[in-house]
């Protein structure tokens, strides 16, 4: 084995933030056996035969030195007994077992957790969705209702100190139990904690991509572009799939093209021209990677490969794929990758599916490849940018995640979000899906607009299609209704950004953008049972619509269950009662998205669509049930990537030196005040001056002078100075809700009921009494109960005026 130090490559080096070695006050230890107490609810619990014990970095686990918790100790025998605030853990000494090795926690979440008890965690994530056709079983993550789970981080492999990888010492356990109840925030605070936080994505990474498996040229995909642009389909990321480089035109005596690193030049004849182009359209690139088959002599930089790994070139022999040969790794990079780099390539999608073994022990291809391109692409200091497949506890760290070959069928969309939002419970944050699905099924233009509509409310937004010309996502492809649905659905993502980016710095802190309404309210049973429905961001519910619509009402429905306070649609304005199950029913023109009573969703301006820029223009929504206050971060959009990288460090989860701008908004629902502070931080990061459009989700107070009115919202605009900020004072708190019998009476227009039936329900939807008394009475009038449900949701909302 070559020296990872033979010749530079900053690739290979420590993981920024790494400190593996607890502090020695942390540590309890006896002969066999070594207690850490990382964190007042987390234990490192280690056993070995010979005595030794482990303080590399390992997958999971790159920072063991934390501040040392308050905790108590009792001898026992040859045992212990570890006390914190939160939890107590007694062990015998001896190796693990049931009666040997117990944790208990404290207080309202009393629980207790035995060595080897079946698992009873709430679920993590998978390493793919290739092939899966609906439900799959889920790795463990760290969160339970019973509050304790046990990480057993025994197999992974280590880290050497100068950040080369190692195997473990056999006879050696190492298990992290995460003791904290149902405080699953600070649980994963631990996580992160111990494991490094996740990467902070570049502003761009979350507009839409645009990736099909296709044969395109420059010339086709250039042209495709301009459709876009006609057609006004935003998008910031170009991910060209695996024709890139030469498939077709390999020599046969080397077999297929599935592995490459040399541009077809018959499709591409001029790549820096190409991305220089897609770089003037406010696009980034990442480029497909299949590495398995090694470097083969046809590759144009073969020679130099061969070279770098002592192979004689006119033997034409492979340079085999070897990621654990820190001689073939510094050549991978800087002969494979870094040229095409330099002519535009902005970060890569490791598409690894050859398996976990390699050539040391214990070592997975699939993370060496992640770690080391994440920290390749960093190396001139940004946050890097890796886009590639889970490989499990630690793959956080690794920017966003690519779920595989989604099947395309309805039972494949009802399985996604709750794929997503579960990611959360073991620290993982940025999913990305093959939105639409990639591969087999049958053309479904609703289930079509249905995954377009999840994608927007998703971590990453990426269109893919199969190499398959009936397997298509382009808009245009798709009749009016869904068209009209899709675009909309695309332009609105990059409204979203400033809000998600905001949501990108605080993932990066640990709190994922998506996470499971039991997030919200662990304490509540309710929050359990709606797996589809999950929080996006701090201010936003979803609950996508995963199922076809209903042939009467002609709409899909989702069930919710609504956290205490009210919730509005922001697209429809319709408010709810909280603390209730409902069941929401929509068009094919939008999904439910609720904002929280007193919750300000930043937006940019409709005309505002560059995903690489802060925009001069925003509009801020406001839920104006109650008060609330949001602060928007923004930073200088160049602070990642392969060639531009200008910020910290990777997977630190620190802002990049006065590159960061914070403008917090503030909403005084009592003196009806909404407040723009001025902008603190980096001022030369956004514009100096900005439009703001203030739109409430309710009617105006009488004598509002406003500047756009609808039946569900009302707005004012303001020109601002960044440094000085503005005061917006109402004429009064806007009332909310909406009239339900607009909706109702446009409901039963589109029904595909009696005419008799729907005269009668009008009439009594109409009808000048209680609401509880009509919904009564709609039961008496004999229609399909599709149809009463989506009136009874209508009936059950808030109306104006009411609190």
């Amino acid at each position: 084995m070559h020296s990872p130090t033979d010749g530079p490559l900053p690739t290979i080096r420590p993981f920024p933030g790494s400190d593996p070695v607890a502090d020695g006050d942390a540590v309890v230890q006896g002969d066999h056996w070594r207690i850490t107490v990382l964190c007042d609810g987390l234990f490192r619990i280690e056993w070995s035969d010979d005595g030794g014990f482990e303080d590399r970095a390992s997958t999971f686990a790159v920072r063991r030195r934390l501040p040392v918790p308050e905790y108590t100790v009792v001898r026992r025998g040859d045992g212990v007994e570890v006390t914190t605030d939160r939890a107590t853990l007694r062990y015998d000494g001896r190796p693990f077992s049931a009666t040997g090795l117990v944790v208990e926690t404290s207080g309202a979440d009393a629980n207790r957790w035995r060595w080897g008890q079946e698992p009873r965690d709430l679920g993590g994530t998978g390493r793919t969705l290739d092939d899966v056709d609906g439900r799959m079983p889920l790795e463990s993550g760290v969160l339970a209702r019973d509050g304790i789970v046990a990480l057993d981080d025994s197999d992974s492999f280590l880290f050497e100190d100068d950040g080369w990888v190692g195997s473990r010492v056999p006879g050696r356990r190492d298990v992290q139990v995460f003791a904290y109840g149902r405080d699953y925030d600070e649980a994963l605070r631990a996580f992160h904690a111990v494991s490094g936080p996740p990467t902070r994505l570049p502003r761009w990474a979350l507009g839409n991509w645009w990736s099909r498996y296709h044969p395109y040229s420059d010339e086709s995909y250039t042209a495709l572009l301009d459709r876009f642009a006609e057609e006004r389909l935003p998008f910031s990321v170009a991910v060209v799939d695996m024709d890139w480089h030469r498939v077709d035109s390999v020599p046969p005596r080397f077999g297929n093209g599935w592995t490459g690193y040399s541009w077809e030049p018959s499709l591409f004849p001029d790549p820096p021209a190409f991305l220089a182009e897609l770089h003037r359209r406010g696009m980034r690139t990442t480029l497909n990677l299949h590495p398995a088959d090694g470097v083969r002599a046809f590759e144009d930089a073969y020679p130099a490969m061969a070279a770098a790994t002592g192979i004689d070139p006119d033997t034409e022999q492979t340079v085999a794929f070897d990621p654990t040969d820190p001689v073939f790794l510094r050549a991978y990079f800087e002969h494979l990758h870094r040229p095409l780099e330099e002519q535009g390539v902005d970060f890569w999608w490791i598409d690894w599916q050859q398996g976990r073994t390699s050539g040391m022990p214990g070592v997975d291809p699939l993370w060496v490849l992640n770690h080391f391109h994440l920290l390749d692409s960093a190396r001139d200091g940004g946050a890097g940018m890796t886009f590639s497949r889970y490989a499990g506890p630690g793959s956080h760290r690794y920017a966003v995640g690519f779920s595989g070959d989604a099947v395309v069928s309805w039972a494949s969309l009802a399985f996604q979000p709750e794929f997503t939002a579960t990611a959360a419970n073991v620290g993982y944050p940025w999913w990305s899906h093959d939105i639409g699905g990639h591969t087999r099924g049958v053309r479904d233009d609703e289930l079509a607009t249905r995954w377009v509509q999840f994608g927007v409310f998703s971590p990453i937004m990426r269109l893919h299609s199969a190499n398959n010309p009936f397997i298509r996502k382009e808009p245009w492809l798709f009749p009016a209704e869904p068209r009209a649905a899709m675009g909309e659905a695309l332009r609105f993502r990059h409204r979203l950004v400033p809000y998600l980016h905001t949501m990108n710095h605080r993932a990066a802190a640990s709190t994922a953008l998506v996470r499971p309404v039991y997030h919200l309210e662990p304490h509540r049973d309710e929050a359990y049972r709606v797996p589809n429905e999950y929080a996006f961001g701090s201010e936003l519910l979803v609950a996508p619509i995963v199922e076809p619509r209903d042939p009467v009402t002609l709409r899909g429905r989702a069930r919710a269950w609504l956290p205490p306070g009210t919730w509005t649609d922001v697209f429809t304005g319709t408010t709810y009662a909280g603390d209730r199950f409902v069941d929401l029913h929509r068009g094919l023109g939008t999904i439910p998205v609720l904002l929280r009573a007193g919750g300000i969703l930043p937006l940019a301006a409709p005309d505002e669509s560059d995903a690489t820029v802060n925009p001069a223009a925003l509009e801020v929504l406001v839920a104006p049930g109650a008060p609330g206050t949001f602060t928007l971060v923004e930073d200088r959009e160049e602070q990642t990537g392969t060639s531009t990288g200008t910020g910290t460090g990777t997977g630190t989860g620190t802002e990049p030196d006065g590159g960061v701008c914070r403008t917090t908004l503030t909403w005084d629902h009592d003196a009806a005040v909404f407040r723009i502070d001025p902008a603190e931080g980096d001022l030369g990061s956004v514009p100096a001056r900005r439009r703001w459009r203030v739109t409430f989700l309710g009617a105006p107070a009488a004598g509002q002078e406003v500047d756009a009115v609808s039946a569900d919202r009302f707005s004012v605009d303001l020109d601002v100075a960044t440094d000085a900020g503005a005061v917006l004072t109402l004429a009064g708190a806007p009332a909310i809700g909406v009239d339900a019998r607009d909706a109702a009476r446009e409901l039963l227009e589109g029904a595909q009921a009696g005419n008799a039936e729907k005269l009668t329900a009008w009439e009594v939807v109409d009808r000048d009494a209680p609401r509880a008394d009509r919904i009564a009475e709609l039961e008496t009038v004999g229609l399909p109960g599709s149809l009463r449900s989506a009136l009874v949701e209508l009936l059950g909302s808030v109306h104006p005026g009411e609190r």
